[in-house]
């Protein structure tokens, strides 16, 4: 609902004045206040999304680009002048709903758009930081949330912003207003079905995931119309499962049921596209990762079990699956296949690039699937020996939890890395500088062992326990400089704390990201030294921007300590127990 009355909480600093709730949740100015210029609306087209990795003045995608890539050709902010960067305003959430705060920013004709835990919007004017309106889902009490209640940010097309909820909804929201245009329930919330991820527009279509694959839940990704929330098409990414193209049968993924899991277990094998996915306009596919399957206890479903942990590129006219790539086939250690794969282009070859969650970071053709490199990007990797010259993961003899063949927990077993991944959410960055990647990872293992479990409805559906642990003294987090090909890592920053926060690179010479201790850090991009430190307050799990707006330079990023990691961390929560949470926005641009 919209907020009817003014949002005192939602306060803003500037450098001059401070301003506290100027403006209505209706986009009106209040009596007390100066007029202020109001910003533009102009319809977001199609062609606009597809340049939106070209342009600058806007940015109008998550990954500041439909492949993915988050790197910006702007240079005005660069290695010389990053020193003057300085905060304009900030923005607070407000409220008591803080939590984790893993938005990516959007940004038109002088308006941002941003979402907030607890399935929040906001459109906040640049010009000043003023709200300019208010949405909120008014979540049920039911809701079954994996990994804290966060929200990943929107989509933008034609009059309206698109945005996924926890209860498993999408909401199209009127961009000058924040009325809801339609709205759509994409799954049942009761099930344990939840939206996280920002939605992307490819030809006119609003395009999504769903996540709760530790609910025993059936994954998706689905297509509507992003004018009036029709479903298009829908493509289920377990084996067995009939897809829908306009309402009517279009094939079963994989063929028929069956293939790769036993029994029945494939009516409730999880593989979760909860991450969301990318496109690239040279091979028109769009590219979408795949989670766990369900349960966790492998040894009750032998076989590959797809397309659980995997790359899937899908015909975005039809919704078919066009080639899959599988990085942990019969996973036993939660490695989700779902971290973005990132188009890039090197020697005239169509590549993608994508650092998984088991720990290495793969190149693939991206016009057909086929395999072509993989390096370990963390260290002391224990589940598998390497990749083999197909792509498959050579396991380590005794490396998977045991059987517990009916006593109440199996073999325990150490493994690298943790369940939470060599990298989880957090996105690279591609620079077309420097044809480098920049990988924010973690160094961690856990114990992990098996334990019996049957399928319920909305119940948790894992067999499987674990306890998180460092395995270095002096850091976990780690933001490497990957070179793609050779998987050579050009420099390393270390961290006490887990990295969380994706990042962003430039043609200014620039690679920013933020840190749980709450630092935004802007490194060189050829050598790791940090040439800017601004601590925010508040712990970072979001992701960065940049865009261009009269004439200046402006960076944002969104902070807000939460996530995973304080949820399902064991003992890693303990050590960072103290850190702040908070639920604010800050801009930045060069101090005149």
């Amino acid at each position: 609902m919209i907020n009817k009355k003014l949002l005192t909480s939602a306060a803003v600093i500037t450098l001059t004045a401070l301003i506290s709730g100027c403006v209505t949740s209706n986009g009106t100015m209040n009596n007390n206040t100066s007029e202020v210029t109001k910003p533009s609306f102009a319809p977001v087209t199609n062609e606009e999304i597809l340049n939106d990795e070209k342009s600058t003045g806007d940015v109008l995608t998550n990954g500041m680009g439909l492949k993915g890539q988050r790197f910006s050709p702007l240079t005005q902010v660069n290695k010389d002048t990053i020193k003057d960067l300085v905060p304009v305003w900030n923005f607070s959430f407000g409220g008591e709903k803080q939590r984790g705060q893993e938005s990516q920013p959007i940004v038109k004709d002088g308006v941002m758009y941003v979402t907030g835990s607890y399935s929040r919007v906001f459109a906040i004017d640049i010009a000043n930081g003023e709200e300019l309106w208010q949405y909120d889902a008014r979540l049920p009490d039911a809701i079954l949330p994996c990994c804290d209640v966060i929200n990943r940010g929107v989509a933008i097309y034609d009059n309206v912003v698109i945005f996924g909820t926890l209860d498993a909804k999408l909401v199209a929201l009127d961009r000058k207003t924040g009325n809801v245009v339609w709205k759509k329930r994409v799954a049942k919330y009761k099930e344990g079905y939840s939206i996280t991820a920002a939605p992307i527009i490819v030809k006119d279509m609003v395009i999504t995931g769903v996540a709760g694959g530790e609910f025993g839940i059936v994954g998706k990704v689905e297509a509507r119309d992003a004018k009036t929330g029709e479903v298009v098409w829908t493509r289920p990414t377990v084996e067995g499962h009939m897809g829908y193209l306009n309402g009517k049968e279009n094939g079963i993924t994989g063929g028929e049921a069956g293939r790769t899991w036993p029994g029945d277990l494939w009516k409730n094998g999880g593989a979760a596209t909860w991450l969301g996915g990318t496109y690239d306009p040279e091979t028109d596919l769009l590219f979408f990762g795949t989670g766990n399957p369900a349960p966790w206890n492998s040894h009750l479903r032998p076989g590959d079990n797809l397309f659980s942990s995997s790359r899937l590129a899908i015909n975005p006219n039809t919704g078919k699956i066009v080639w899959h790539f599988q990085t942990t086939p019969h996973d036993g250690w939660d490695f989700d296949g779902v971290n973005e794969l990132v188009s890039f282009n090197i020697d005239g070859k169509k590549l993608a690039g994508t650092a998984d969650r088991n720990g290495f970071f793969y190149v693939l053709n991206r016009e057909n699937g086929k395999f072509i490199t993989a390096n370990p990007f963390v260290s002391n990797i224990t589940w598998a020996t390497g990749i083999d010259k197909d792509g498959r993961p050579m396991y380590t003899a005794e490396g998977r939890p045991g059987n517990p063949n009916g006593a109440s927990k199996g073999k325990s077993v150490f493994s690298v890395p943790s369940f939470l991944g060599g990298k989880n959410w957090m996105p690279i960055s591609y620079s077309k500088n420097t044809k480098m990647f920049y990988v924010p990872s973690n160094e961690w293992g856990m114990d992990i062992w098996n334990k019996p479990v049957s399928y319920k409805k909305g119940a948790a559906y894992l067999g499987a326990g674990f306890t998180i642990k460092p395995i270095f003294e002096d850091h976990i987090g780690s933001l490497k400089a990957i070179d793609p090909l050779t998987g050579k890592i050009k420099w390393n920053y270390k961290n006490p704390a887990p990295l969380w926060a994706g990042i962003l690179s430039t043609a200014g010479g620039l690679v920013f990201t933020g840190t749980p201790e709450g630092k935004f850090l802007a490194f060189d991009d050829e050598t790791g030294e940090v040439l800017y430190k601004f601590n925010v307050g508040s712990g970072i799990v979001s992701s960065p921007i940049t865009w261009e707006q009269n004439g200046e330079q402006y960076v944002a990023i969104v902070s807000g300590w939460g996530g995973a990691v304080p949820l399902w961390g064991g003992e890693v929560a303990k050590l960072i127990k103290n850190i702040n949470q908070g639920g604010t926005v800050h801009v930045f641009k060069l101090h005149k």
